[in-house]
């Protein structure tokens, strides 16, 4: 539906503007022509300049090849949507502007070996007819962003594009982020993987012979590639998919300071992680001056006073080190499609660990030249599908049903 030529885009503008516009503007057509002209201008630009192939990034032949059949998207034109393609705005407006599909959830509450619990949403899809029988149904495993839980709309529509496959889906939520107590004074960071291996354990041990991925989104995409890069081939997952993550924590945060990302995203951000640890405040007070946590006005403060404090790291470049995705991806031992566009201000296009994927022949990277940060929104209306959501519909697809041929392309 967006992949229109120049002629068409060209000629339903003009038809559009014509039926929008009195000749008779400013007492002559000069009026139509001029908006007429910026219109064919703008829509040359847009096609010469915004709409493009993305970069398809991969050392491996095989894998190139078995994403150009069966993951055709990733060779696609992204064609952004015409009238809010800049990464800001696309980032800014997807929460508001896309669809939430409506799905039912059965939690479950887990364990772990300190005493705390995590929080499952499970969308079993007992109805799918491709795959009735739920000990071989596929799983997708979720993983939602930095203050992210199951209810986040990029993730219900990751959910609703499974349903549509057959597929069962689980979100796995940080500690204390879905409305359940902490039961300790901890909660979560993109480079402990404890509660991530619990997860992936314990889903895996209720449906051993089910085939069985991840995908992860922002900071749940850097988790997950940490994981991976810790794992290497030792996991039960036979494949991930990751959005928007944050390759560089060092880039990252020094990207957010710039004066305008601070007042965009930065504060907003900051206040959305003390807000997820003050209903909490009783039991973290236990360990934590939260008066000090709470004066944090920047993502680098909060890491600063509370999360690198939590989980014992030096200072915080220790804990932004060991937080960057990009040190491990040598070891990813699994396929792994990494989607990002070079404009978000949350994971800068420089930073992106293009050599470094090529020396893995596990990796591929799809980078788009718009998008922003979780956004890649396309068509006139962007409510339902995004780009984002075709990659995922069409990764997971492809992996499950046809992964095995990677390996003998």
């Amino acid at each position: 539906a967006c992949a229109m030529d120049w002629q068409v885009l060209t000629r339903e503008l003009s038809l559009y503007l014509e039926s929008q516009v009195r000749v008779g503007l400013f007492g002559s057509g000069v009026g139509l022509s001029l908006v007429l002209g910026f219109g064919v201008a703008y829509a040359c630009y847009y096609l010469s300049s915004i709409a493009k192939k993305p970069q398809l990034v991969a050392s491996n032949d095989r894998f190139c090849r078995f994403l150009e059949e069966y993951c055709p998207v990733v060779t696609e034109t992204y064609y952004p949507t015409i009238w809010c393609w800049e990464g800001r705005v696309q980032t800014l407006l997807r929460p508001f502007i896309t669809s939430r599909p409506q799905v039912q959830y059965r939690n479950e509450l887990i364990k772990t070996a300190d005493g705390g619990q995590i929080s499952l949403d499970w969308f079993d899809n007992s109805d799918s007819l491709y795959y009735p029988d739920a000990s071989t149904r596929p799983t997708v495993l979720l993983l939602p962003g930095l203050t992210g839980t199951s209810k986040e709309s990029y993730i219900l529509h990751m959910i609703h594009q499974s349903e549509t496959l057959g597929y069962r889906c689980v979100v796995f939520n940080n500690r204390g982020i879905a409305g359940e107590d902490l039961l300790t004074p901890r909660t979560y960071c993109a480079a402990n993987t404890e509660d991530l291996e619990a997860v992936i354990h314990h889903v895996h041990s209720l449906h051993p012979t089910a085939p069985f991925m991840a995908a992860g989104v922002s900071m749940g995409g850097m988790l997950l590639l940490n994981y991976l890069g810790k794992t290497g081939r030792d996991t039960p997952l036979m494949a991930a998919a990751i959005f928007s993550a944050g390759w560089n924590v060092f880039e990252s945060v020094e990207s957010l300071e710039k004066p305008l990302n601070w007042l965009l995203f930065n504060y907003y951000l900051t206040t959305c992680l003390q807000s997820s640890i003050s209903r909490h405040r009783q039991m973290l007070e236990k360990l934590f001056d939260m008066d000090l946590v709470m004066k944090a006005r920047t993502v680098r403060e909060f890491d600063k006073q509370f999360t690198s404090v939590m989980f014992g790291y030096r200072t915080i470049d220790d804990y932004y080190e060991d937080a960057s995705p990009c040190r491990k991806l040598k070891s990813v031992g699994i396929p792994v499609l990494c989607l990002n566009s070079v404009d978000d201000v949350f994971s800068p296009g420089h930073a992106i660990p293009v050599e470094t994927a090529k020396q893995n022949a596990n990796v591929a990277l799809v980078l788009t030249s718009c998008g922003g940060h979780i956004g890649f929104l396309e068509g006139i209306w962007p409510r339902k599908c995004t780009y984002m959501d075709r990659v995922f519909k069409q990764f997971v697809q492809a992996m499950f049903e046809h992964g095995n041929k990677i390996f003998s392309m």
